[in-house]
């Protein structure tokens, strides 16, 4: 590792302890290094004509730039994961009779827990499924769930209250209509599919609307995302959005919003780890925030993305080594728990497309 490469690693690493600018003195008091704090002040001033280190209007001190941070990932990281996480993990994989979703709750609660940031899973895409069939579970006199699988095994439910005015008979044959008009049609035309259904469907069954507004409900829910969010109240507290109402504002848009997390997935760079960073920035809405994912096979779910999200300051050490071997451990777990076999799909999450295993180019050495 050269010079320019150690001072870059130690600021790296100091402004994630510290989430304040780091300068040349506090950088050679704080690790005793043995060169002048003029030559460390050199190399800084290198750093940043790179792209490397971006100064700060508040302070002589440098933070890291979205460079920094992805050449940081690339080469100077160390990839070592605590024994405390590696066993908490196979603590929940110890117990066989659990089911897939689960083990990904479970395991993203761990991940969340470990690296203090938010995770999730985000499984295939809703426009390769199509509708097996609606069913209608009757809970009661004035209660009923209604239940649609996919053909990737998917399964979601809405539980809606009857009117007094309809008979279980008028839901069933509602249901009917819709398994009739509706089965094997992909999941991405559900909706719109149904709205041009509505005047026919109120025609054959008087009061039908709550049925038809409940499964519509639940369909717009699986359109929009199949996504589960752990650990984002850990982010709250972070000092990025913490002291700043509108980064918090954004952030709290962001996590709730499917869509734009698989396009910000999509546009993360590989790196020779196997794992794709996104540094967000400013212009899109995602200042201060970074996403770090990677693929990860489960049985019904090839090639889901297991992904961890914090401020762009997140400690990238922890978070790639702690999320490949996740990501290594699960697949081998689900491998051989199907004996073997490629996963076929039957889960409950939403995607996006398989990440570039091949390597980055590495920026010019600093």
């Amino acid at each position: 590792m050269t010079r320019r490469d150690e001072i870059l690693k130690l600021i790296v690493e100091h402004f994630i302890k510290t989430a304040e600018p780091v300068g040349s003195k506090n950088l050679q008091e704080v690790y005793h290094l043995d060169v002048s704090s003029a030559t460390i002040r050199n190399e800084m001033n290198a750093l940043e004509q790179d792209g490397f280190l971006e100064k700060t209007h508040t302070s002589s001190g440098r933070v890291p730039s979205e460079k920094g941070y992805q050449y940081y990932v690339e080469n100077l990281r160390s990839g070592f994961v605590d024994q405390n996480t590696k066993n908490a993990l196979q603590t929940v994989l110890q117990e066989k009779s659990k089911s897939v979703e689960e083990v990904m709750q479970e395991s993203c609660e761990i991940l969340s827990h470990m690296t203090n940031l938010a995770s999730c899973v985000l499984g295939k895409n809703v426009d390769e499924e199509r509708l097996v069939s609606i069913q209608i579970i009757p809970l009661g006199e004035s209660t009923a769930t209604a239940v649609f699988v996919t053909d990737k095994g998917y399964v979601e439910n809405k539980t809606f209250m009857i009117d007094k005015s309809m008979k279980v008979d008028d839901v069933v044959k509602s249901v009917k209509l819709l398994n009739d008009r509706l089965s094997g049609t992909p999941i991405s035309q559900i909706v719109g599919k149904m709205e041009a259904m509505r005047p026919a469907l109120t025609d054959y069954v008087v009061g039908q609307a709550l049925v038809y507004d409940a499964i519509m409900a639940a369909f717009a829910k699986f359109a929009t995302g199949r996504m589960e969010m752990y650990g984002k109240e850990a982010l709250y507290n972070q000092p990025e959005y913490a002291n700043d109402a509108l980064k918090l504002r954004e952030l709290l848009s962001f996590l709730d919003n499917p869509d734009e997390l698989k396009k910000a997935l999509m546009e993360g760079k590989p790196t020779s780890a196997g794992v794709s960073v996104h540094i967000g920035n400013k212009t899109e809405g995602l200042q201060d925030l970074a996403i770090v994912s990677t693929e990860i096979n489960l049985p019904g779910e090839p090639s889901a993305t297991l992904t961890v999200l914090g401020p762009s300051r997140m400690d990238y050490d922890k978070v790639v080594a702690t999320l490949k071997y996740f990501a290594q451990t699960l697949d081998q777990y689900f491998a051989e728990a199907m004996g073997g076999e490629k996963c076929q799909p039957t889960t409950k999450q939403k995607s996006k497309k398989a990440l570039d295993k091949g390597p980055t180019k590495n920026p010019r050495n600093p």
